[in-house]
């Protein structure tokens, strides 16, 4: 290696913050999420002192990591940690509702066990709110970092600044990107490669709202993509596959796309 590359790659290390690594990151995460479904794992906790155990070490561990990054944090990372833990019975009652979505609208759903076990819906939206929680604290980086590892685990892209509200349900997921300030309510229903986006990437809008809102009951089949802050889809509505929206829907309306195809008789 020569000195002026290796000058390069110093300036970086010495330019750079100090931060929790991914690794760590993910890893604590992952132990929310296994502690709140041991249906993601084998290990089975039947004792409360263990269970009160393993939430103290999960807390431990966020303030650790929150102390690594203090610099950048808006409040103290004890404040941070305590607020953010109070969050998660919340959070965790609002996965449970996701669950009975997937349950109720997938035919093809037998039990609450088959869902957390084997749908990359539900990991996708356990990180998800995970995240968002922290995207709430004010805490830079880390809800990025989550939902991302949820995407490269399960091929859907959602901001960690993303509104969903309970009773969400992505069907097959794959393909699905959800944008930061995305408004979704509830019973909100999206089959895979769904895009949620906006209308301009320019960086002058980056404080503005950009993506659309769902309202309350729309299904969106596959490959639609909506587009647009203004971009409100109304309660009730069904959007067909492949449909490319950039206006707004009044509640109870169906958009679809549907090819001209011509009938060859003999």
């Amino acid at each position: 290696m020569n000195d002026a590359f290796l000058q390069k790659i110093l300036t970086r290390h010495v330019d750079t913050k100090p931060f929790p690594a991914t690794s760590d990151i993910k890893k604590l995460f992952t132990k929310i999420v296994l502690a709140l479904f041991p249906e993601q794992t084998r290990k089975q906790i039947v004792d409360m002192s263990d269970l009160t155990l393993v939430w103290e070490s999960i807390e431990h561990g966020l303030e650790s990591i929150l102390h690594t990054m203090s610099q950048d944090l808006s409040a103290s990372p004890q404040a941070i940690t305590k607020s953010y833990m109070a969050r998660i019975p919340g959070i965790y009652d609002l996965l449970l509702t996701d669950v009975q979505a997937m349950v109720d609208g997938d035919p093809a759903a037998t039990t609450d066990y088959e869902v957390i076990r084997t749908y990359p819906g539900f990991y996708a939206m356990a990180f998800y709110r995970l995240a968002h929680g922290l995207f709430l604290e004010n805490v830079p980086l880390m809800p990025r970092i989550l939902t991302e590892y949820a995407h490269s685990k399960t091929g859907i892209d959602i901001h960690p600044g993303a509104q969903i509200g309970p009773y969400f349900f992505m069907d097959h997921g794959t393909g699905i990107v959800i944008g930061e300030t995305c408004q979704i309510g509830e019973r909100v229903k999206l089959y895979q490669g769904v895009t949620l986006g906006a209308l301009s990437v320019s960086k002058t809008m980056a404080s503005t709202k950009r993506h659309p809102t769902i309202e309350d009951g729309v299904v969106i089949y596959s490959g639609a993509t909506i587009l647009g802050g203004d971009t409100v889809v109304g309660k009730d509505s069904i959007i067909g596959g492949n449909v490319w929206l950039t206006r707004s829907v009044a509640a109870n309306t169906k958009i679809y796309h549907q090819e001209n195809l011509k009938v060859i008789e003999e």
